[in-house]
């Protein structure tokens, strides 16, 4: 499940014109969304339901069905008042696209990786969580950090230090069973449950398993234009091109 139906606020004036998630990415200008979809494929994930919303007929437009990156597409719609992250799982829930009794791969659309999938699914599946999240560590903070003694005396300051902290990276694999629990969040007042501050703290308070999947691989979030405009194209090219590459790239055909 890709949830890719916001509106971008922070990628604006991009996402005036682009829906967040098609915005170009790297050399070839392949849409954001298409980096997700083919590394999902690249781990054999083949039902993929995309949560849509603003401009969505860009997505649809472009994917289709899906049968031409060799996926089955299904698409669900925000719904008035049941927007943000929870409210639309509990959308596809609702409207039969997932159910209680499958385990759900869920990515937020605004992540660039080329994070191991299949072995984070494997491991949610031995340790029988109820939630696994994909975290990774060394996140460089985007502003200066200073010691001050007792005294208010800056005594030292690094500029974006890198922290040795587990962030999440807004990828999970979650037990479909957690969509009863997402269900009565809303029931209970929480007209927009999100994934993140709401349900897996639920989770965690209700003694239920939630895993961590800690990795080195690459990920970017795409999440502001700043970020956008920062992203080096010749990383892209470097670490994720052969998502996108064409079929026959390597018999030299192009």
């Amino acid at each position: 499940m890709v949830l890719c139906g916001g509106e971008g606020v922070r990628l604006r004036p991009l996402s005036y014109y682009f829906a967040k998630a098609m915005i170009p990415i790297g050399r070839r200008q392949k849409p954001l969304l298409e980096y997700v979809l083919r590394l999902m494929t690249r781990h054999g994930i083949r039902d993929i339901v995309l949560l849509v919303g603003y401009k969505s007929e860009q997505i649809m437009n472009y994917f289709c069905d899906g049968r031409k990156l060799g996926v089955r597409l299904r698409y669900v719609h925000d719904k008035a008042g049941r927007e943000g992250t929870g409210g639309a799982l509990l959308n596809a829930y609702e409207e039969g696209a997932v159910d209680a009794d499958e385990e759900l791969l869920v990515y937020y659309g605004d992540i660039l990786s080329d994070i191991d999938l299949t072995k984070m699914c494997q491991i949610h599946a031995r340790v029988g969580a109820s939630a696994t999240l994909a975290l990774a560590k060394g996140y460089q903070i985007p502003v200066g950090a200073a010691k001050i003694d007792e005294d208010g005396r800056v005594i030292e300051l690094v500029e974006k230090p890198e922290l040795d902290i587990a962030v999440s990276i807004a990828i999970m694999v979650l037990q479909g069973s957690a969509l009863k629990d997402l269900k009565a969040l809303a029931e209970s007042g929480r007209k927009r449950p999100d994934l993140m501050s709401d349900l897996i703290p639920l989770l965690i308070r209700s003694g239920r398993v939630v895993y961590s999947y800690v990795h080195n691989s690459f990920w970017y979030d795409v999440a502001s234009t700043e970020r956008y405009e920062k992203l080096d194209p010749e990383i892209v090219e470097r670490l994720l091109s052969s998502l996108v590459l064409p079929p026959d790239h390597d018999k030299g055909e192009m």
